[in-house]
């Protein structure tokens, strides 16, 4: 089993920053690949970014390009979502998730995820 904790959200206006958080227990997840989802009220969980087991790939969903950075650290069993830029439209619940294998970028190819953190962003 893993436990994802996230942390990092809050309340911000429109072209600022946020730093969210995920901190892995349970296991290491150093072999899986880790994403970034987010759930908007009234519509269906979405992708946003992962990273690849090591890292070293990286995936963006469109609309995040440019904008959102992803990152791991293996050893600290955590990974991290820069958000700079940001607008009212990324007002969401973020969650941090970890996938069944090495890479993945579909929703149904994550199996642990973490409770969520809001991200509100005002206009």
């Amino acid at each position: 089993q893993v436990q994802l904790v996230e942390s990092g959200g809050g309340l911000v206006q429109a072209g600022g920053s946020l730093r969210l958080s995920c901190a892995a227990s349970g296991r290491t997840i150093s072999m899986y690949a880790m994403g970034w989802f987010r759930q908007a009220p009234g519509k269906e969980r979405e992708f946003v970014a992962a990273l690849n087991w090591s890292g070293a790939s990286t995936y963006y969903a469109d609309f995040v390009k440019g904008r959102f950075t992803v990152s791991r650290d293996n050893l600290k069993n955590t990974a991290s979502l820069q958000m700079n830029s940001l607008k009212p439209e990324d007002t969401a619940v973020y969650y941090c998730a970890v996938a069944r294998g090495p890479n993945g970028v579909g929703i149904d190819e994550y199996e642990y995820w973490g409770q969520g953190t809001q991200v509100t962003v005002s206009s």
